[in-house]
């Protein structure tokens, strides 16, 4: 075979390219030390349909550039284009800027590349990652609980469900199926995150009831018990009550002492999904409002939202650790049931599985948990802050209290009636995204839509925020203007 015919192989990071991989990286930093130091805005103006076309023109299946050219090119193709969390004006989304000794972690992650489902694959990852899921048990009240690091709340929450299912069962074991009790239902709220009503339907559970809310969202005791008399007299298993320590929208939180009375008196499954509120954990002033956690079977915590963690972080958490061998299952090759090793895959749905504990490790040894806490303290106090904010502006109304850091608000100055407002909420979200300087959210509140803002970043000022609001008021009123203007008229 002659030179002309030897076929390129990826390179991959070897001892022997150690140096290459120095540049590489750091060439990658450097061009991402000057974007970030660049930013202005949350993100750019380009449209939708530009972007599509510069990805549609990338031949994937073209010679190769080489991976200079290549990583050049991704930082014009994406960075140049990305979604900047950290900016002051991203004011939309559960997105929080990251720690930076978070950050650095990640770059360990990528080139160590650890899979932690079992011991030999990581070693010490294995004994790190119980080590910090250890101190998660016991930040909730878990005297001797345990967990495992997921992908995200949804699939915590889905695994949650999982052991909530089999728990009800005569068996218990993972061999038990939704067919094994009448009807199992769970019980939630109209607030709760959307991912338990889609991980109910995944594990066959037969419904899944909304609970009535007080005038502020939260679930309210009384009528979950109501709700699980009601549904045995129907015929029906209660498998689960799901309550929420910071509800996407309304940032509230279930009252989790008098919820947990309902469960231990119905004897059933209590999970609270704090994958918002978890940062109370850590908060100096507010770990109050999490009172009641401990007495929880379950806990999804997303420390990618209110720890200040890279995308994914997440980790679901039990207070007996029996409760996660409901589901485990066992192969000759990878875990065999009679290993003396700890094998993380005995308690994860995933197999192969990022060390991402790692993340938060360093975040914790570097500025440690309190300041953690300090920072999600500022977004709760800086939503306070905005929300009056909102009520002293003539052009805006309050639509709904918050205990963490969204602010629900409409657009409606003097004159505009409700039908007109509730119309703007979208056209309003739109031209902000479409101009990239100030993003915010929709939703939906009592049958109604309004603009929202989630605020997760501690550096961000009262000043920028009303600064902020201002080109809302200013944008909406253009987008209106030019909504209602008479045919022909100039736009």
């Amino acid at each position: 075979m002659t030179d002309s015919t030897v076929t390129a192989r990826t390179e991959t990071l070897t001892t022997a390219n150690a140096d290459r991989y120095r540049s590489t990286v750091t060439a990658t930093v450097d061009r991402l030390a000057r974007r970030l130091a660049a930013v202005d805005r949350p993100t750019t103006d380009t449209t939708a349909h530009e972007l599509r076309a510069r990805v549609a023109g990338i031949d994937l299946d073209a010679e190769p550039i080489g991976i200079d050219r290549a990583l050049a090119e991704l930082d014009d193709l994406f960075v140049r284009e990305a979604v900047w969390f950290h900016d002051p004006g991203y004011l939309a989304h559960l997105n929080c800027p990251v720690a930076l000794p978070a950050v650095a972690a990640e770059a360990v992650l990528a080139a160590v590349n650890p899979s932690v489902d079992t011991w030999d694959q990581s070693r010490i990852g294995t004994e790190m990652e119980r080590h910090v899921v250890g101190w998660l048990a016991g930040r909730i009240g878990f005297a001797a609980g345990d967990g495992i690091f997921t992908s995200g709340g949804s699939q915590s929450n889905l695994q949650a469900l999982l052991l909530a299912r089999e728990a009800a069962t005569t068996a218990g074991t993972a061999t038990a199926t939704a067919g094994a009790v009448p009807r199992p239902t769970v019980f939630a709220t109209a607030e709760t995150h959307f991912s338990i009503a889609k991980s109910a339907r995944l594990l066959g559970l037969d419904t899944v009831v909304d609970v009535p809310t007080d005038a502020v969202g939260r679930m309210r005791p009384a009528a979950l018990a109501e709700a699980v008399a009601a549904a045995r007299a129907a015929g029906r298993t209660p498998v689960a009550v799901v309550a929420t320590a910071g509800t996407t929208d309304r940032g509230v939180i279930d009252p989790l002492e008098a919820i947990a009375d309902v469960c231990d008196l119905e004897g059933v499954w209590l999970h609270v999904d704090a994958a918002y509120g978890c940062g109370l954990l850590v908060s100096p002033t507010r770990r109050h409002l999490l009172n009641g956690i401990e007495r929880a079977r379950s806990v999804t915590a997303d420390l990618h939202k209110s720890f200040f963690q890279p995308v994914s972080s997440s980790a679901l958490l039990v207070g007996d650790p029996a409760d996660l061998r409901r589901t485990a299952w066992y192969a000759d090759y990878l875990n065999p049931e009679d290993a003396a090793e700890p094998n993380q895959v005995d308690k994860s749905l995933q197999t192969t599985r990022r060390f991402d504990a790692l993340k938060l490790w360093a975040t914790l040894r570097a500025s440690g948990a309190d300041a953690i806490g300090r920072s999600f303290d500022a977004v709760v106090d800086l939503a306070a802050a905005t929300h009056a904010l909102v009520q002293e502006h003539p052009d805006l109304v309050l639509v709904a209290p918050t205990q963490l850091s969204t602010v629900l608000f409409r657009w409606q100055p003097a004159g505009v009636t409700d039908d007109e407002a509730d119309a703007l909420v979208a056209p309003i979200r739109a031209a902000l995204l479409a101009e990239g300087r100030v993003l915010i959210a929709k939703t939906v509140i009592d049958g109604r839509p309004c603009n929202k803002l989630t605020l997760l970043n501690p550096e961000t000022t009262i000043d920028q925020l009303r600064a902020s609001l201002d080109h809302v008021v200013a944008t909406a009123a253009r987008v209106r203007a030019t909504t209602t203007a008479p045919e022909g008229a100039t736009r």
